[in-house]
């Protein structure tokens, strides 16, 4: 494959795993426990993509119409949460695109908002800790999404400028983060982030599985 793309780098939540969904469920379930109407997808938008955004303890306690144990609701929390997040697998197309990139000497990394131990955790469940060269989290020194910190580490960690690069992306942060960086953005919602306007990014797909990486390059342009 010949193209002008040096480098692939994904988003962590939501791309290569659907950890949105259990998180958001969680919570839910928290709310309704207490009495209290559980965020929309609208409201916990503003956390997609990003960190620290809203205080949902805050909001619980808020909406809640009995008293809210912080510990113990957090515990119980968290429990749900890895439940759930037990059931998720690789979403569809990635190790594909993985095996695509390798055979075509293309770099690939991580960029994300989360906590570098919450990547590196369920990387290693999923059995992919070893397929990118790269993970740029969050943290005392990279601001997270939208701020463009993350994928300009990634591009700078794999020795490519951001415009030989293409970010695959499922939310409007980690979208603004990849083009204020200077990165190609190719976005794929799941289930909360389909209605958001995702409409920054260059191509969006329904799935990573509908087309090759190749196919991708070619519609972006980018394939010599």
């Amino acid at each position: 494959m010949t193209t002008e793309i040096r480098a692939v780098v994904f988003d962590f939540d939501g791309i290569v795993l659907d950890t949105e969904m259990p998180v958001y469920a969680s919570w839910c379930e928290v709310f309704e426990a207490h009495g209290a109407a559980p965020p929309t997808i609208k409201e916990w938008s503003a956390t997609i993509g990003t960190a620290d955004a809203i205080d949902m303890f805050a909001w619980l306690v808020e909406r809640a119409d009995r008293p809210v144990d912080a510990a113990a609701t957090d515990e119980i929390r968290r429990s749900r949460r890895d439940a759930l997040l037990a059931r998720e697998q690789i979403r569809p197309g990635v190790v594909s695109w993985l095996a695509e990139a390798d055979d075509a000497g293309i770099g690939l990394a991580i960029a994300s908002s989360s906590p570098a131990e919450w990547v590196a955790e369920h990387l290693g469940r999923i059995g992919l800790q070893d397929r990118f060269a790269f993970v740029a989290t969050a943290g005392a020194t990279l601001r997270a999404k939208p701020a463009p910190d993350t994928y300009l580490e990634a591009c700078a960690r794999l020795g490519v400028t951001p415009d030989d690069a293409l970010a695959v992306e499922d939310s409007p942060h980690g979208i603004a983060a990849a083009k204020t960086a200077g990165l190609r953005c190719v976005t794929v919602p799941n289930m909360l982030t389909e209605t958001l306007d995702l409409s920054a990014a260059d191509l969006r797909l329904v799935s990573l599985a509908e087309s090759t990486l190749a196919e991708v390059f070619e519609r972006l342009g980018a394939a010599g």
